[in-house]
């Protein structure tokens, strides 16, 4: 069975970024697309380590140089797909601008894709995804109450708000169908898109599930109802008992032959929320996660 993306040629620079680009090309390539990555050229040439290489080609270019340059306008007529991880400017520099690869390939979609907006103050500043996600605002929503915010690791800015924002961007050029198309994603808007729901929220003031300090709302780890619980062993449990069927279903597994279940007080009530947590994390301590595991797999508990 071919995939969806089956005879699409993709040419992707490579960039210096983890996620992003890479990621792009990554979900590509999945999908059924060959994807070649151009790597530049060095005095002493080595290709880009790119851990979301697989099954990608790559080829080694000097785009400053005659032949190198001449090669790459020989693949761009094949290509379907170009994406471009660099700041803004590099690839005009190139004479590799839409418009002169359009001229060249009317059919290609140009996918363009910068850590910071394309214009504007930081348009020409390096960055990494802790600093385009707190740009966006979204770093604000991560981290204990009371703490510092802290990062999810690279995955919402590089990879999210990133590369799978223009990923998506390329997906909807294709089934455009128009000429001259051009996809500008960043990971600045992309993550901000992605806490819509954070903002919306925290605008209904403190009756929205994001109204209170960073750790102190609903889904962010102030609820013990939706939180992790150390185990016995070291490991950790997950919990995201939010509907009232699935919490019952919840607090009756884990206080099962306790003599509290149906007695734990009412978690409607924020001001008894420390505790539940009290309660919650003494009871998990009492087992091993596989034995939690043999609780509730199987149950709604969530």
């Amino acid at each position: 069975m071919s995939l969806p993306l089956s005879g699409h040629l993709v040419i992707e620079f490579a960039g210096l970024a983890p996620g992003g680009s890479p990621y792009t090309g990554h979900l590509l390539q999945t999908y059924g697309a060959r994807v070649l990555r151009v790597d530049p050229h060095s005095a002493t040439p080595m290709a880009t380590v790119d851990a979301l290489a697989e099954n990608k080609r790559s080829v080694i270019l000097d785009l400053k140089s005659a032949a190198g340059h001449a090669l790459l306008l020989r693949l761009l007529p094949k290509a379907t797909i170009l994406i471009d991880p660099y700041r803004p400017g590099v690839l005009e520099k190139l004479n590799l601008s839409p418009a002169a690869v359009h001229a060249l390939n009317p059919k290609l979609v140009y996918a363009r894709l910068t850590g910071f907006r394309r214009d504007g103050r930081y348009a020409s500043m390096a960055g990494h995804d802790i600093n385009y996600l707190a740009v966006s605002g979204a770093l604000s929503l991560f981290g204990g109450k009371g703490d510092a915010p802290v990062p999810p690791a690279n995955v919402l800015g590089d990879f999210a708000g990133g590369g799978l924002v223009c990923f998506c961007g390329i997906l909807l050029a294709l089934l455009d169908g128009k000429e001259g198309r051009v996809v500008e994603a960043n990971m600045v808007d992309g993550t901000a898109g992605l806490t819509s729901f954070a903002r919306f929220e925290m605008a209904k003031g403190a009756g929205g599930a994001w109204g209170n300090e960073r750790g102190g709302n609903l889904l962010d780890g102030g609820a013990p109802f939706y939180d992790s619980f150390r185990t016995k062993d070291g490991k950790y449990m997950a919990v995201g008992a939010l509907e009232q069927r699935f919490y019952e279903a919840f607090v009756e597994g884990l206080f099962r032959g306790t003599g509290l279940h149906g007695r734990v007080p009412d978690r409607r009530n924020a001001a008894n929320w420390p505790i539940l947590r009290e309660l919650f994390g003494k009871r998990f301590l009492e087992k091993t996660g596989q034995e939690w595991e043999g609780v509730f797999d199987g149950t709604d508990a969530c």
